[in-house]
């Protein structure tokens, strides 16, 4: 079985290997066997390769891959919620490899007719847009939300939800060239990021509500997002693309009451309920199938190319999302 394998850290297609690994064998009670069929390249795993994802770098060697799409080849004794043939959504970490056993209560069956490379980025991009969207602040028709890295799947993904919310976007990007596309996907505005971000913000707006920020960037780019958002505003941290901490000061912090507060997926898996993560993927797979969600693919590699496809995904200025498909089964 092939498996991409992570031993040290460094510039991405320099460090991920290709290996034969042994095949994990028929699931116990309580597991299934899961054939991988196509896993993206997100810019977490990109972080994660150069070894600055997370509060502390993994152990090594580590199979990488946060999240991926598979099809069920075996259920262990005891399994009755999923059968061989359903389509789940794969557990990560260590997705990038042809076949992957895990723990039945990780997956859960998609009862869907959408494109398999969109189900494959279900995982994390929805899931985090639209926990962001209402989990911190109310999501209210009429009401608006400011996000960098518009261009990003999650900011994407985020552009759709608000609409179906009755929310509108301002979105926030680094270079010109973004604009039209994102405005043609549904953004509201599109601002290119600057000093005076505020005041082109507010100008935008015409006075309603701005209660929530959504920043993947952190260094200065929070503290611009800070100065967007009504006092007692929420700026919601949840990635640092940057490479830099976040960055807010006692004029939005102490005199308008603006709240810095991050959000890691992986920690809410770890605090909800299955039932409830059950329902909520139910509802994304939904507004994939309609065409409510809808994330932009550049390039599918297949997992022999791997050194390819992760250098193509930490490359600047790519118009959609790098995936890797394995090998049918």
């Amino acid at each position: 079985m092939k498996s991409a394998r992570l031993s040290r850290f460094g510039t991405p297609a320099e460090v991920i290997e290709l290996v034969e690994t042994e095949d994990p064998g028929r699931p116990g009670d309580g597991e299934v066997l899961i054939d991988v069929l196509a896993c993206p390249i997100n810019p977490a795993d990109v972080l994660m390769l150069e070894g600055g994802y997370g509060a502390s770098p993994p152990p090594l060697p580590l199979t990488p891959g946060a999240e991926g799409l598979g099809r069920i080849a075996q259920a262990g004794a005891g399994v009755k919620h999923v059968k061989a043939g359903d389509l789940v959504l794969v557990p990560g970490p260590g997705t990038w490899r042809e076949r992957i056993k895990a723990p039945a209560k990780a997956v859960l069956a998609l009862h869907s007719k959408a494109d398999l490379h969109q189900l494959a980025m279900l995982r994390v991009n929805p899931a985090t847009a639209y926990l962001l969207l209402h989990d911190y602040v109310p999501a209210k028709a009429g009401s608006w939300v400011i996000q960098n890295a518009a261009n990003s799947g999650v900011g994407h993904c985020l552009i759709r939800l608000a609409r179906q919310a009755g929310v509108k976007t301002i979105n926030v990007v680094r270079r010109e060239a973004l604009v039209a596309p994102l405005k043609a996907y549904g953004a509201d505005v599109v601002l290119v990021d600057g000093p005076d971000l505020d005041q082109r913000a507010r100008a935008a707006t015409g006075g309603a509500p701005l209660p929530l920020a959504i920043d993947a960037v952190g260094g200065s780019a929070t503290q611009r997002l800070a100065r967007c958002v009504d006092e007692k505003g929420v700026v919601v941290n949840y990635g640092l693309l940057s490479g830099e901490p976040c960055m807010m000061d006692g004029r939005d912090t102490v005199f308008r009451d603006v709240t810095l507060r991050g959000f890691w997926l992986r920690r809410w898996f770890g605090e909800t309920a299955p039932a409830e993560i059950g329902k909520l993927y139910a509802k994304l797979a939904a507004l994939v199938e309609d065409g409510t969600l809808k994330v932009e693919v550049e390039k599918v590699y297949p997992l022999a190319e791997i050194k390819a496809a992760v250098a193509h995904a930490a490359r600047e200025g790519r118009s959609g999302k790098i995936l890797l498909e394995m090998s049918a089964r």
